[in-house]
């Protein structure tokens, strides 16, 4: 098949409906005359032209209830916004808190007996070493009055 060959006058092409000058069915009528394409051909036209006005007419009365006023806007803007600025804070100095905490290291060198023997209470209690010096370092200072 060429495709200069192909026209429009190939595929079946529905005619075009009116909706002014085509006779409405009702309910009533569908209901005594269960037929398929009266049925799908109604089903648009109900949609298209029923509920436009429906929705029209509740949503301009919902709307002017709901609708806040331009200051009511503007001071829930402004107090959102504070509050998610005190949050950001809040959040900001938990971090700088526990960064200060956990900030001041101690470097300190140690033998290869005293590391293997640390490595393995670590391992043996499931602790980390780091946790070990920190309560020995505390329990030295607690015993020498510090």
């Amino acid at each position: 098949m060429a495709k200069g060959q192909t026209t429009v006058s190939d595929f079946a092409v529905a005619p075009r409906r009116h909706r002014a000058s085509e006779p409405t069915t009702t309910q009533e009528d569908v209901a005594i005359k269960p037929d398929v394409t009266a049925i799908e051909t109604q089903a648009p036209e109900n949609q298209s032209q029923e509920p436009g006005p429906l929705v029209g007419e509740i949503a301009h009365p919902a709307s002017r209830v709901i609708a806040p006023t331009e200051e009511a806007r503007r001071e829930r803007a402004t107090t959102r916004a504070l509050q998610r600025e005190e949050s950001r804070v809040r959040l900001r100095d938990l971090k700088r808190a526990r960064d200060r905490e956990s900030k001041h290291y101690v470097n300190c060198p140690l033998d290869y007996d005293t590391k293997k023997r640390l490595e393995k209470a670590a391992l043996e209690n499931d602790v980390k070493m780091t946790v070990i010096m920190k309560a020995a370092i505390d329990q030295y200072l607690r015993d020498n009055g510090y």
